[in-house]
């Protein structure tokens, strides 16, 4: 028997044609983006169509999981299901020259600072969600 409560379950994503690779990547534990064939830029947020082309024409590329946090912020409220107070969600720029928004982990918010190398990791929130997210790079 478990001891999951699903009235503290995160909500779940919402998974389109846009975004299923990334995703499917994910239960992999693979950080994937979709890249555009025709001028090999990178498609994030995922959309239809690339936005320096126009190409619909794409395929997927694994990340580094690097980075460095661009901006953050600490939810304390209001309560949010399946998210405790004090949790760290931050605007990270990736070592490929995008921007992606997750959780930071293994650190206190006091301890974010703004340019501070991270790697990725992963996390499970429940028995049927696992997410990326990002842990300060060890010194």
């Amino acid at each position: 028997m478990s001891d999951f409560d699903e009235r503290t379950m995160r909500p779940r994503p919402v998974i389109n044609p846009d975004n299923e690779y990334f995703w499917a990547g994910v239960d992999e534990r693979r950080f994937l983006a979709k890249v555009c064939t025709n001028c090999d830029t990178i498609c994030h947020p995922a959309r239809p169509m690339c936005a320096s082309c126009q190409s619909t024409d794409w395929t997927t590329r694994e990340l580094s999981g690097r980075g460095t946090v661009y901006s953050y912020v600490v939810h304390r409220y209001p309560p949010l299901p399946g998210v405790e107070p004090g949790t760290i969600a931050a605007l990270l720029e990736l070592d490929e020259g995008i921007r992606f928004v997750s959780n930071l982990v293994n650190i206190e918010p006091e301890a974010v600072e703004i340019g501070m190398p991270v790697e990725l990791t992963w996390v499970e929130l429940d028995p049927t969600l696992t997410i990326p997210a990002f842990r300060p790079v060890a010194a």
